[in-house]
Formats: structure tokens, sequence, C-alpha cells
């Protein structure tokens, strides 16, 4: 029971959420990327509604693991040493601009669930598009990522970011 209500209020600390959110839009990505690769070869529109809502759910999901990571960045800022507060800051701003990655991940999902209905000459190009921008999010989600590793996990760090970028108070 102790365990539990130790849990319960870890709950509350956002860099807690942020560190079991964190690994949702890379690994529900790549489920996605590989159920609609699947159902392209197999050219069932069924496996690619599917597909297309998994790759909504994970490219979705990077709000929440942003918005956790923005609030936990004074308080892990504050405990970290100088190469990792370096490598959060280069953590913070790829994740500024790598989300918009994932946004249009999403709505090329949306798209191209809903838009073959009225357009189903359209279903092709746009699961193919959902693959690409699949992909790219994926990418981008490793770029994140392995910036993120590096802040508190000193064994996989060998030094501060060769491209720092400028600490903001504002944060």
């Amino acid at each position: 029971m102790v365990e539990f209500h130790d849990f319960l209020q870890q709950l509350k600390q956002p860099e807690y959420v942020h560190v079991l959110l964190n690994p949702i839009p890379v690994y529900a990505m790549t489920c996605g990327i590989l159920a609609l690769i699947v159902a392209l070869i197999l050219k069932s529109r069924p496996a690619q509604i599917t597909a297309f809502i998994v790759v909504i759910f994970a490219a979705l999901s990077v709000w929440p693991v942003a918005e956790y990571g923005d609030r936990a960045y004074d308080r892990v800022y504050s405990m970290s040493n100088q190469d990792a507060q370096q490598w959060l800051d280069v953590h913070m701003h790829r994740a500024d601009i790598g989300s918009w990655v994932f946004y249009a991940t999403a709505v090329i999902a949306v798209a191209a669930l809903v838009l073959p209905r009225f357009r189903p000459r359209m279903q092709l190009p746009l699961a193919l598009s959902t693959l690409v921008f699949s992909l790219a999010s994926l990418a981008v989600g490793a770029w994140i990522s392995h910036a993120g590793g590096k802040v508190r996990h000193s064994e996989f760090r060998t030094g501060p970011p060769t491209n720092p970028v400028p600490h903001e108070e504002s944060h």
C-alpha cells in the first residue's frame, strides 16, 4: 500500500509523468508504421483504418509529453550539472521544433482516414503520405530522444552538445 501511495505522489511530479509518457510517441509510431506497411501490402482498407488510428494516437501523444516536459524543465534544470543543462536545452529546443512534424502527421493521417470516403482515388496517395510523414515523425522522435537521454543519463554523455542552444530563462 505504501508503494502505491508513493506512485500516486510521484504522478504529481511533471518530470515523473514526462518520463512515463515520453516513449509513447516513438513506440506507438513504430507500431503504426508497421501496421500501415502490412495494411498496404494486404491492400486492406480496414487494416489501413486501424493503422491510421494508431498513427493519429502516436502523433497526438506528443502533446502531453511536451506539456509535462515543459512543466518539469525548471526542476530538472536546477538539479542538473552544466553538461546536462545544455543537453536539456537542446532536448527542449528539438521538442519545440519536432513536435510540429508529429502534428502534421496527425493531420495527414486524419485526411487519409476521412477523404477517401469522398474521393476514393486519394486513398493510396494519402496512405503513402501518411507512411512518409510517420517515418519522418519517427526520425524526429529519435532525434529529440537522443538529446533527452543525455540529460539524466551521464553514462550516455561524452560532454556537452556540439551545437548547444542558448538557455532561456522563460521556461
